[in-house]
């Protein structure tokens, strides 16, 4: 049974939240947000948050290797560069695949798909001997563990209610964002130390373990009947009047084979302007970190300290997570209420326009004005304290889309 709701949502038409009822095998009606202990909830997010860190640990940990990489395979920093271009387009790609067929089959079996994936590719980059083979594995490779963002922010709101859901993404982004401030000093240890390829094993091994742990313990979190997959049984069940393995052979295995789905539908909600602003800035913030710092501009050519050099912003990421989650949801809480229970995506805006507005361009000027005329280890000091304020404000931006 479903009540109607009293929330509605002008940017997206048929995005609403309600509070969806379902009846039990007793006749008692529970929420569905009820559905898991809170013991459970924790766990699905801590396998989520798991399965979100490994996109930016996988492509963090491979840029402070580069130039082991080029001399290892005979090649230039620039040309090994291009595997990070590749692997952000693979992000990019499998990220929308992910979200688009979790939406038709469900959250769980596109983690078990995808993680293989992860650690193949991982396998292989490891064992590349050449350009052309180190690129086509690390596009695998970045197929595979890029759902885990997307998926994983729909696995959590699939379990926790509206007035709960900021304060659980912020725990997802706060694990997720270990990524840039772990991975870097991670890869240029084990390429300085030992070997790149190293690195690639253990990501590979990292993904196996997190497969086994999903296959065994990850629930299908998908509210009930909101699976296409489902609405489809449940519409050749109803065509023809009979159940579905006893319906005419062609439709049933109609009902049963693999779809194609475009994997570009859900770049649709960028027709709203607010959320194509919304996109650019967070983009535009989460990426400059990565092009400020030049290690020949402060001549530091040792992988470790490359790496070390990222835990900064990571570090402004994971303290401003949870703090802006907290606020996401007292703001939504306090709104719904002023409008008697109406409640509008666009209040989660409302604590992260002071951030966007003053912090995040006068951050990004002084990181350029210190890159630009400043020297020594003050210089160092300085961008490492300017890029940890850019961690915070990037996550004060990435709050309107929680």
């Amino acid at each position: 049974m479903t009540c109607p709701t009293d929330e509605s949502t002008p940017l997206l038409s048929n995005d609403t939240e309600s509070a969806v009822l379902e009846n039990t095998k007793d006749g008692d009606v529970h929420d569905i947000y009820d559905r898991f202990t809170k013991r459970t909830k924790w766990s699905i997010l801590a396998m989520v948050s798991a399965g979100g860190l490994l996109p930016l640990f996988v492509g963090g940990s491979f840029i402070p290797s580069i130039p082991q990489i080029a001399k290892d395979l005979d090649s230039t920093g620039t040309v090994i560069s291009m595997a990070v271009s590749i692997s952000i387009l693979a992000s990019s790609f499998g990220s929308l695949s992910g979200a688009t067929y979790a939406g038709y089959y469900g959250r769980r079996p596109v983690y078990l798909y995808s993680l293989p994936l992860l650690c193949i590719g991982s396998t292989g980059v490891a064992l590349s001997r050449s350009v052309t083979s180190l690129m086509i594995w690390r596009f695998i490779q970045a197929m595979g563990c890029a759902p885990g963002l997307s998926v994983g922010a729909g696995a959590i709101g699939d379990i926790y209610r509206l007035e709960e859901r900021g304060r659980a993404m912020s725990v997802f982004f706060a694990a997720c964002l270990i990524g840039p401030a772990l991975a870097p000093l991670t890869g240029g240890f084990a390429a300085h130390y030992a070997s790149w390829r190293l690195m690639q094993f253990a990501l590979g091994c990292i993904g196996v373990v997190l497969f086994v742990v999903m296959l065994r313990y990850f629930p299908e979190t998908s509210h009930p009947g909101a699976r296409k997959v489902d609405q489809l049984k449940k519409l050749v069940d109803y065509e023809d009047g009979v159940d579905s393995r006893n319906a005419e052979p062609r439709r049933y295995w109609r009902s049963k084979l693999p779809v194609l789905l475009n994997p570009l539908s859900p770049l649709g909600i960028l027709r709203s302007p607010i959320l194509t602003a919304i996109a650019i800035i967070t983009t535009i913030s989460l990426f400059t970190y990565q092009g400020l710092f030049c290690p020949s501009s402060y001549g530091i050519t040792n992988e470790a300290l490359i790496g070390a050099c990222f835990i900064p912003a990571g570090v402004g990421n994971m303290i401003a997570a949870p703090i802006i989650g907290r606020i996401s949801d007292m703001t939504v809480i306090r709104w719904k209420k002023k409008r008697n229970g109406v409640w509008y995506p666009e209040d989660r805006l409302r604590p992260a326009l002071l951030p966007m507005i003053t912090l995040v361009p006068l951050s990004c000027i002084a990181s350029g004005l210190l890159s630009t005329y400043g020297s020594g280890r003050c210089l160092v000091l300085c961008s490492e304290v300017v890029r940890q304020q850019q961690g915070l404000t990037a996550v004060s931006a990435s709050a309107a889309l929680l």
